[in-house]
């Protein structure tokens, strides 16, 4: 029985080493590496004739998130011309490699020489302003001359697209000045003035949620916190006047179709302490849902007024 086991236990190492088939080496430095950071440094500082001299003559460029089945890839020619017109539209251009991370070499026995590379591309599209921060990935094959063949990138094309957009004007739904949204806003606030706690609440749904300028990046409040905080904002100041500034903006955007009202206040408020006198402004945005309910409260608003000597 043991020695059942043990030949077992044998061929159970044998066969897993056999299944192990090598094919080529990876090196953390090599003369192949060298070339592409090199022609990336030209790619950065926009020199497309420097460019070129790292590319084969039939070098072709790839997007490797492409599902067309015909996209016959960029030749060099484009390729260069891609290379003029980020020199020309963008800013602040950057490509460095991601933390952590560095180039790979893969000498393949069959296939040559490719390298991997993982960056951070920065960066500003300079009519649009659009920001350019996101990792960037790139495959190159290098030839016997160390030149470069071929390219595949993998790059979030949401953000280009979002720079192709911004070429020409685009409507994203309607501003309205009076609305029922508006409407309920008003309502909610004023009820709040004369202290009708359980009419504004009732313009929220039972799971709305509320961010404020001071709380922690991703964190909000439910309205059971809403409730317990403005109990103690009452117990502390007398509510004078809560006045509406400018006028308020319904916006109803095609995106996502979002329902967002946005309003300016001045909240006048006597401490109760000593009697001091304080406004404190503030710009809320209220989402609503179909139902004309407040799903979501944002307020722009610093409480630091209230510490006014």
């Amino acid at each position: 029985m043991k020695k059942s086991i043990l030949i077992a236990m044998v061929l159970v190492v044998v066969f897993g080493y056999s299944q192990k088939k090598k094919n080529g080496t990876i090196y953390l430095e090599h003369p192949a590496i060298g070339v592409v950071n090199e022609m990336m440094a030209a790619f950065v500082a926009g020199d497309s004739d420097k460019v070129g001299t790292y590319l084969t003559d039939d070098f072709m460029a790839y997007n490797g998130f492409s599902t067309n089945k015909d996209d016959k890839g960029t030749t060099k020619e484009e390729f260069l011309q891609r290379v003029d017109f980020w020199k020309n539209n963008m800013s602040y251009l950057s490509m460095e490699p991601t933390a952590g991370s560095y180039p790979d070499a893969l000498e393949y026995k069959e296939s040559g020489v490719w390298v991997q590379t993982w960056d951070h591309l920065k960066g500003m599209h300079n009519k649009s302003g659009v920001k350019l921060d996101m990792p960037y990935h790139r495959l190159y094959k290098l030839d016997e001359n160390n030149k470069i063949k071929n390219m595949i990138d993998y790059y979030d094309n949401d953000v280009i697209w979002e720079v192709r957009r911004s070429f020409s004007d685009r409507q994203n739904g309607t501003i309205y000045n009076h609305h029922d949204n508006i409407n309920t806003v008003r309502k909610m606030m004023h009820a709040f003035e004369f202290n009708d706690m359980d009419t504004a609440y009732s313009f929220f749904a039972d799971d709305a949620k509320f961010y404020s300028l001071e709380l922690p990046d991703g964190e909000s409040l439910n309205l059971d916190d809403i409730k317990e905080r403005n109990r103690q904002l009452m117990e502390a100041y007398d509510f004078d006047s809560i006045d509406e500034t400018g006028y308020p903006d319904y916006l109803e955007y095609d995106m996502q179709d979002a329902k967002v009202v946005q309003s300016w206040w001045k909240f006048r408020l006597t401490r109760k302490s000593d009697g001091k006198k304080i406004i404190l402004p503030a710009l809320y945005l209220h989402d609503f849902d179909d139902e004309g309910k407040i799903i979501r409260s944002i307020a722009y608003v610093s409480t630091k007024v209230l510490d006014a000597k």
